[in-house]
């Protein structure tokens, strides 16, 4: 079963709307309605979860590139939903997909210390997590940054479970507003 969200920031705080994720079969798609909820280009924040197996942060600022964030790669690419993160984070997509620029190290320039690195970068696509030869390991993915400076820090974000959509709400000052879509 899942929940999604998407927490659109205004000048009064936050506006949440039921994400209906029948209508989205891809990324593209998931991109599109944040933008569409958002409120002057300001921040939209989409949050997915899976039961207590996985939650995903989609963060769009206007017309800047999204950024991502998955708990567990492993249970995330299992799922429909999931999997069109992994894939994205992953380097994964189309080529004619509009995302086609991620720091797959989840780092932000002049960081050294990478969520998810490759120890050989010159490894063929095809050996490498998620391309088919080998499973996506179990574990952080992505931007681990994505809300440091709406309140959430990254060493948190890492560290959540559980009802991680609840304290991540929580810590934007959006709790009532996510809850009244549950």
């Amino acid at each position: 079963m899942y929940f999604a969200a998407l927490l659109a920031r205004t000048e009064d705080g936050w506006e949440a709307s039921d994400l209906e994720l029948d209508d989205v079969e891809s990324l593209s798609d998931l991109i599109d309605l944040a933008r569409s909820a958002a409120v002057d280009d300001d921040t939209v924040v989409a949050l997915i979860e899976q039961e207590d197996a996985w939650f995903g942060v989609v963060r769009v600022d206007g017309e800047e590139d999204p950024r991502y964030f998955v708990s567990n790669a492993a249970a995330a690419d299992r799922s429909s939903y999931g999997s069109m993160l992994t894939k994205e984070l992953l380097g994964g997509l189309d080529e004619d997909d509009e995302l086609d620029e991620l720091d797959l190290d989840g780092t932000e320039d002049g960081e050294d210390e990478p969520v998810a690195a490759y120890e050989d970068e010159d490894e063929e696509a095809d050996e490498r997590p998620g391309s088919g030869s080998e499973p996506v390991t179990a574990g952080p993915l992505g931007d681990p940054r994505l809300l440091d400076d709406l309140g959430v820090g990254h060493k948190e974000l890492m560290t959540l479970d559980g009802d991680a959509l609840a304290e991540i709400a929580d810590a934007l000052g959006a709790t009532e507003v996510l809850e009244a879509v549950r």
